[in-house]
């Protein structure tokens, strides 16, 4: 299964949802964690007084999550998180290292 995660270093989960302008989408399967994909977004929290509510970026980074089961991040709103709720895509919100929490969460998903 793929899922979603936002890191500034590539080794934790250490990144607010909305501070995330890239998410690593690892696969995993059988007790292992594999990077296999980086999907670059517009940031979430930025300001836009023409969409100040920024539902087109959310719709933007809910695109690039296509075929991700979850998403892990270390914070994330109750907007953005509703909104990828509503589209199949799992919050999660935690931190630890990438591959061990990964491995972890998959035994629950």
């Amino acid at each position: 299964m793929l899922i979603a995660v936002a890191s500034k270093d590539g080794k934790e989960i250490n990144q607010h949802f909305g501070h995330a302008e890239r998410f690593l989408i690892y696969d995993v399967e059988n007790g292992d964690a594999k990077l296999v994909d980086e999907r670059k977004v517009g940031r979430y929290c930025s300001f836009d007084p023409e969409h100040p509510l920024r539902g087109h970026l959310l719709k933007g980074i809910a695109e690039a999550l296509a075929g991700c089961r979850a998403v892990v991040t270390a914070q994330m709103g109750d907007h953005p998180r509703a909104e990828l709720e509503k589209l199949g895509v799992e919050p999660f919100v935690t931190s630890g290292p990438i591959k061990y929490t990964l491995v972890e969460l998959a035994k629950i998903l």
